[in-house]
């Protein structure tokens, strides 16, 4: 039987079938095990972050794609992720927004921008240029607003800023509602 299976032209896709069934089996195991360590990796990299914004932070909770961060019992801000396309690709990053709707602070969380030049958006010197900043103010200056661009990477600035702008807008409006 065996014999006669193997010299049938079918042989091939059974055997691959088996092999893909027995590997994907495997991925779906393993998945089980590590999904819970991936997502405590992630919520203790976002505490991190929310911790460098907010320093005094001592709780958070999450609502929707926004995080309402407390100091003691008081809303001491908020947090949004946003995300714009720069020279090389997706620029995310997690803004921190005061109780009056002005920028506390931005982290960017990820990027593929060129190195040494538009990975410098990631700089202390460029995102402190937000702090302070209601979203009518998230310009760059070649723009009429208050941020200088990275020279070199008016591409790479442009994307932060635009993305920083549209989601403080987003916000803004829907927390005054």
């Amino acid at each position: 039987m065996l014999e006669r299976l193997k010299s049938r032209r079918f042989y091939p896709i059974v055997f691959l079938t088996i092999i893909v069934l027995v590997s994907v089996s495997l991925l779906l195991y393993i998945n089980t095990f590590t999904s819970g360590i991936v997502e405590a990796r992630n919520r203790a990299r976002i505490q991190e972050i929310l911790e460098s914004i907010f320093p005094d932070l001592t709780g958070f909770e999450e609502e929707e794609d926004l995080i309402i961060v407390y100091e003691g019992d008081s809303i001491a801000g908020y947090t949004i992720l946003a995300s714009g396309n720069g020279y090389s690709g997706a620029i995310n990053m997690l803004i921190g927004i005061n109780p009056d709707y002005t920028i506390k602070d931005i982290a960017i969380l990820s990027q593929t921008e060129t190195p040494g030049l538009g990975s410098r958006i990631t700089e202390k010197e460029f995102t402190d240029q937000f702090a302070g900043l209601a979203p009518d103010d998230i310009l760059l200056s070649k723009d009429g607003g208050s941020i200088d661009a990275i020279t070199g990477a008016t591409i790479s600035s442009r994307a932060v800023a635009d993305a920083v702008r549209e989601e403080m807008s987003r916000v803004v409006e829907m927390l005054s509602e």
